[in-house]
Order: structure tokens, then C-alpha cells, then sequence
């Protein structure tokens, strides 16, 4: 349900007031984002607020700031950034007072909501904010959100993988590389990438993945037949479906799953159907907005004890302050980073 809340954003507010970031129409980041001071958000039932020290920037975050694709602004002022990391600090009614002090990682703190990550405080139902497994740092913690748990729905949306083949397009990326290790933590048999460049391959590599290929440079169809043979990849995890779908439809396994998270920007992906239909492959398209609360839940339970079996790593691009959040946006939409870029809080 939309909270009824809304903040009082001004220099007239003095007391009770927090720093943050707000847009109040969509744009290019150095126009429209505006920093100072916003009237602290108190808990109500059910909630939690949380002291955040570590803001995640994702590519959603930037779009929904844009107005991409005509994407409209439901609220008068916006709070960006869904993920983040950071310490409860108070507790609405039916939360027990334990969880405060407790160090958590927060998940779609904007969605059906106005208020995002990018303040130094947010209110977020008790279940997007999951409890810190001992060894995660903040930043680490912001870097999980959006990207590990499309991952985790595309790698395992449609049962177990043990013993299967998964193949993990753009292998480097945020979603990618969390693919891959998910993966490898699932016990696939067999875990493959494609990258754009020798850079991205050694990152891919690193992950986990056993064979990274150069798109650029191989021709990805025959080397990942030379690799895994007629069998063909039981799970496919990709970024531009729109560039992939004949290679993918290629190399699908029967019964296989294509899990797409982005299209590559294409609004229409034409689709060959008759050759997708004789494997009884299924194509699935994955939003992480629009997943089931079982979906999250199980995503969130699954990614806390891979930390925990110490089988994620986390790739973070780059640090900004919060004054520079429109800086940090421009990085992620230059599209030339590798990894997560985070802001620094606290």
C-alpha cells in the first residue's frame, strides 16, 4: 500500500531533518537532482527505519529518474535508489524493538514509494530490510538489491540446477555476475559467460565462471557447442535479448529456460518461434519489481547464506559522496564502469 507521507522539502525545515537527494520531475541528473534537507520519516506498522550508511545506484534508478521510455513520476517529489545498507534505528507498531541496532540490507526501498535509499535515513516495510550476515561490509550490503536477486530469479525461477548447464550473457555486469556465482553456489554443472572485452573477461572469470567468451572476438555459438556439445545450456541468463535470441534459441536445451532481465533497449524482439518450439524451450522475462513477496523472500534467504558459504564476491565501481549523487548517476549511465557504484552516507 502507498504511504500517505509525504516530505516537506525546503529550507524552512530545520528540526527533525535529514539530508537527502529529491527530483521532483524527470530529467538529466545535473538538472533535476537537488540536494538539502528533508523532514525525517517516522516508522508506522509494520516498518522499520533505517540509518543508511551505503546507497546503491542501479540502471532502474537512473531510468525511473530520466522518465525513460516515457516511464511517468507518480509522486510531486522523488527519493531515488531502491537498494542500500545501513542500521535500524526505530521501529513501527508490530516490529519487535530487538531489530533496533540491527545492521541490514534494504531491497526496493522506493517501490510503491516515494522515498529511496539516497538520504540518510528510510522507512521501508520490516521485510526489504534483511538482516546482515556478520561478514558483510555496508557497501557490500548496498550492492545487492536489485541486481543479486534478478539473478537469483533468472538463475533459479524455474527449479533446481544442479548438475545443469547455465550460460550467462554479459558475464561482467551487476546482474551477471552475481548469475554466475548463484550458479556456481546451485551446483551447476557447468557455468559459461559471454563478455565484450578481455577486461570483462578476467572480472567473469574471477566470479566463478569455467569458460568466458569474447563475443567480439568468438563466435559464441560454435564455441559453447565445442565446449558442452549437443546438450545445449539448460538455463540461459541474458542482458540483450534483442542481440542474443537467435544465438540463444541456438543453444537452448530441450526443455531449457531463457531468463531475460533487458532487452537492449528494444522495445519489439521478433522471436523464432518454431525453432524455441521444438525444444519445448520456455522464455521467461524477469523484472525484479514485479516478482512474488515468496520470490523475494526466497531470493533474500538464498543470497544470505551464499554470503555466508562465503561463495559471493561483490564488485563496487566506484564511490561518491551524497552531494554528488548526480555525478554517481552519470556514471552509471555512461555505461563504462564494472560494478556497482555506491554513495557514501555516513
Amino acid at each position: 500500500m502507498q504511504r500517505l507521507y509525504t516530505p516537506k522539502i525546503g529550507p524552512e525545515r530545520k528540526n527533525n531533518a535529514m539530508k537527502a537527494i529529491w527530483y521532483e520531475q524527470p530529467g538529466k541528473a545535473s538538472d533535476v537532482l537537488k540536494y538539502g534537507d528533508v523532514e525525517q520519516p517516522e516508522p508506522k506498522a509494520g516498518e522499520v527505519r533505517v540509518k543508511i550508511h551505503v546507497s546503491g545506484v542501479n540502471p532502474s534508478d537512473t531510468k525511473f529518474r530520466s522518465g525513460w521510455m516515457g516511464l511517468k513520476q507518480p509522486y510531486a517529489k522523488t527519493i531515488p535508489h531502491n537498494d542500500g545498507a545501513g542500521v535500524i534505528d526505530a521501529v513501527g507498531e508490530g516490529v519487535s524493538s530487538e531489530r533496533i541496532g540491527e545492521r541490514v540490507w534494504i531491497y526496493e526501498a522506493q517501490r510503491q514509494s516515494a522515498f529511496g535509499t539516497a538520504a540518510d535515513y528510510v522507512v521501508v516495510p520490516g521485510h526489504k530490510a534483511v538482516t546482515m550476515p556478520e561478514a558483510l561490509d555496508f557497501a557490500s550490503g548496498a550492492s545487492l538489491g536489485v541486481p543479486a536477486m534478478t539473478a537469483h530469479f533468472a538463475v533459479f525461477s524455474d527449479g533446481p540446477i544442479t548438475d545443469k548447464v547455465v550460460l550467462v550473457h554479459g558475464g561482467a555486469g551487476a546482474v551477471g555476475s552475481y548469475a554466475i556465482q548463484l550458479a556456481k553456489w546451485g551446483d551447476a554443472k557447468t557455468v559459461l559467460a559471454t563478455v565484450s572485452s578481455d577486461e570483462k573477461a578476467a572480472v567473469a572469470k574471477q566470479m566463478g565462471a569455467d569458460y568466458v567468451i569474447n563475443y567480439r572476438q568468438e563466435d559464441v555459438v560454435a564455441r559453447v557447442r565445442e565446449i558442452v556439445g549437443k546438450r545445449g545450456c539448460d538455463r540461459i541468463v541474458d542482458v540483450a535479448l534483442a542481440a542474443n535470441i537467435d544465438i540463444n534459441a541456438k543453444l537452448v536445451a530441450h526443455n531449457g529456460v531463457i531468463a531475460t532481465y533487458e532487452s537492449g533497449n528494444a522495445p519489439t524482439v521478433k522471436i523464432p518461434f518454431y525453432e524455441l518450439l521444438y525444444k519445448n524451450a520456455a522464455l521467461r522475462t524477469v523484472l525484479v519489481y514485479a516478482m512474488s513477496e515468496a520470490a523475494h523472500e526466497a531470493a533474500a534467504k538464498d543470497i544470505n547464506q551464499a554470503i555466508q558459504d562465503g561463495a559471493l564476491q561483490y564488485l563496487i565501481a566506484a564511490h561518491y559522496p551524497l552531494s554528488e549523487t548526480a555525478v554517481a548517476h552519470d556514471a552509471v549511465d555512461s555505461g563504462q564502469l564494472i560494478g556497482k557504484v555506491v554513495i557514501d552516507v555516513v
